[in-house]
């Protein structure tokens, strides 16, 4: 070890007077924690367990989608160097079209908004069955996506 690191590990660390005198006389009104909770006492009276499943779900769906995106894009970077390298023959055209038709859950032919709101009714459906208060889910969801 050297000395200075001998040194900070053998230091105590203390509060300075000010600090302690602050920390004797914090009452209960002055904790920051406890300040803010009671600012957002509005925001947790309207909070139900449906919305805070939501953002959870939301949370967890943006980092699976995240990966999902990296597994993803690594994988079209590793097949589009081989068949550039000329090891194989990728037929993108087909790969599109079949997707499209696996995705297409409208069957309009076409990939567009309508599709997102369907697959979001079925993700809904399924994340909010037997939930008693399922109210709030969609927005704790959005949230979750947005913030988490």
């Amino acid at each position: 070890q050297n000395e200075l690191s001998s040194f900070i590990s053998n230091t105590p660390v203390t509060p300075t007077t000010t600090q302690q005198t602050h920390l004797a006389t914090m009452t209960e009104h002055d904790d920051p924690v406890e300040t803010t909770l009671d600012k957002l006492k509005p925001v947790f009276a309207r909070l139900s367990f449906g919305s805070v499943m939501g953002y959870c779900s939301g949370y967890a769906a943006k980092k699976v989608g995240k990966a999902v995106a990296f597994v993803v894009g690594a994988g079209f970077i590793i097949f589009q160097t081989a068949a550039y390298s000329g090891y194989i023959d990728i037929d993108w055209a087909k790969i599109k079209d079949d997707t499209k038709k696996k995705i297409d859950i409208t069957g309009d032919g076409k990939l567009d908004v309508e599709d997102a709101k369907a697959y979001w009714r079925k993700v809904r459906k399924i994340l909010t069955h037997n939930v008693g208060s399922a109210g709030g889910f969609s927005l704790g969801f959005l949230g979750g996506v947005k913030y988490g």
